[in-house]
């Protein structure tokens, strides 16, 4: 199993898609941004798209899973290499985006992501489709922030 940077064109589309329902979304942040991957016998599993935003912040924009690989840990150890790599780069501050509930926020949190700030009606005026999640829609969007 490899934790790598790769070139965005490795990642396939459809493993952006399980995390950001939005083609549009997805190329407006690819482009100038770092991405990883979890690769097992030359397939990806997993990937995490990050952007530099100055010389010692950057923000995660997409950190994705194959579904039928979720729940065994390769989201977590791909975002643990991913905050390794970061620093080395010389990154001390990562930030995302992500919704209010579910259980992307208690991942972001298991890691050591803390809370910055609210932003009222991301989702509604960013997204052209409702996105729901366990019945509930998500409306606002909880900025978290981890110092490395």
């Amino acid at each position: 199993m490899q934790y790598i940077e790769v070139k965005s064109s490795q990642i396939p589309l459809d493993l952006l898609l399980e995390a950001d329902p939005s083609e549009a979304s997805i190329s407006s942040y690819l482009l100038g941004s770092w991405c990883f991957a979890t690769i097992v016998n030359e397939r990806v599993l997993a990937a995490c798209i990050v952007k530099p935003h100055t010389s010692s912040v950057a923000e995660i924009f997409n950190i994705s899973v194959y579904p039928e690989f979720q729940g065994h840990g390769f989201g977590s150890a791909l975002l643990k290499s991913v905050l390794l790599q970061l620093s080395s780069k010389g990154i001390n501050r990562v930030e995302l985006g992500t919704g209010t509930f579910g259980y992307q926020l208690t991942y972001y949190q298991r890691l050591g992501f803390r809370v910055d700030s609210v932003i009222k009606d991301h989702f509604l005026l960013n997204y052209p489709e409702p996105i729901f999640e366990n019945g509930i829609q998500h409306k606002d969007m909880l900025r978290l922030y981890i110092q490395l």
